[in-house]
């Protein structure tokens, strides 16, 4: 545990690499961290001593610029982080010292704006205001904690607010098996949708590497109509196979790109020499409504 007033360590990115690889390899260390300086802090912010930080791929991302949102460097990486409250301003109200708390990664952190970007979670402490963090419910843990609000914030904007999905609807998740995809099945599966299917994985990939065919294993699984719902986090090729097992009027919700994740040149430059590209005929004939889903709130 970390005792506000002892030295810590943090990582920082001193520059953007051309990719993640050449920033891991070049432009990112970990150095000595000193408490921050209560002098220099607002009456409203507080510092966090943190326990548990998320390790996801926006991180890398951000680390070589490739990111939509970029930090200016030097900065500490960390959208998701959890701890505890080791100084408050006289300001703050609702959360106070010794409090256990999960950090808003929109509010503070490299995904933020102002003063708090350079503060992520990979670090002994960092510096957030006091609307950017909320008590950590007594059912979570810190690992948990640090995982949550990226996660299935991101899946129940997408699945819920985006998608629409409703009891007795069918969805096709890609990705299911990371960290929103997961925390998407996990929204689907809710008890008033159990009784209307049951569940399967579908397999993407042929031995080959290269993407399966898997339209008709889909339809054979919704009896010939399709799935009401796909939840895209990998686009690419799988994107257009995808759209093939949309059902008629069917929800196409663009979540992320994994499988092209460098859509922007490294070194922070902007240009997209690998952006994503979707068949406008398989819109039109399927009547397909393409749902961009970033995970804002």
């Amino acid at each position: 545990m970390i005792t506000y007033g002892k030295a810590g360590k943090k990582v920082v990115v001193s520059e953007f690499g051309e990719t993640p690889l050449d920033a891991l390899e070049r432009f990112i260390s970990i150095e000595p961290q000193l408490p921050p300086d209560p002098a220099d802090l607002d009456p409203s912010d507080v510092v966090v001593a943190v326990r548990s930080a998320a390790v996801g791929w926006v991180d890398l991302l951000m680390s070589s610029g490739q990111y939509q949102h970029m930090a200016q460097p030097p900065y500490t990486p960390g959208l998701e982080s959890a701890g505890v409250v080791v100084w408050a301003g006289r300001d703050v109200s609702g959360v106070g010292v010794g409090d256990s708390v999960i950090v808003d990664g929109f509010l503070a952190g490299p995904r933020s704006k102002g003063a708090y970007q350079k503060y992520g979670g990979f670090a002994s402490y960092m510096v957030a205001p006091a609307n950017a963090v909320m008590r950590l419910p007594a059912n979570l843990s810190f690992d948990q904690a640090a995982s949550f609000l990226g996660n299935y914030e991101t899946a129940y904007h997408c699945v819920i607010a985006r998608g629409q999905l409703r009891a007795g609807e069918t969805i096709l998740i890609h990705g299911a098996s990371g960290s929103t995809g997961l925390a998407a099945v996990h929204l689907a599966k809710l008890e008033a949708l159990k009784a209307h299917g049951v569940d399967h994985v579908v397999r993407t990939i042929d031995d080959s590497g290269a993407v399966a065919r898997f339209r008709d294993e889909v339809k054979a699984l919704t009896n010939g109509k399709g799935v009401d719902v796909v939840y895209d986090s990998v686009g690419g090729d799988i994107s257009i196979e995808s759209m093939h097992c949309a059902a008629f009027d069917g929800r196409f919700l663009i979540v992320g790109w994994a499988s092209t994740p460098f859509v922007a040149k490294g070194k922070g430059l902007r240009g997209a020499p690998n952006v994503n590209m979707l068949p406008t005929n398989l819109i039109m004939m399927k009547s397909l409504r393409v749902l961009g889903s970033p995970a804002v709130i």
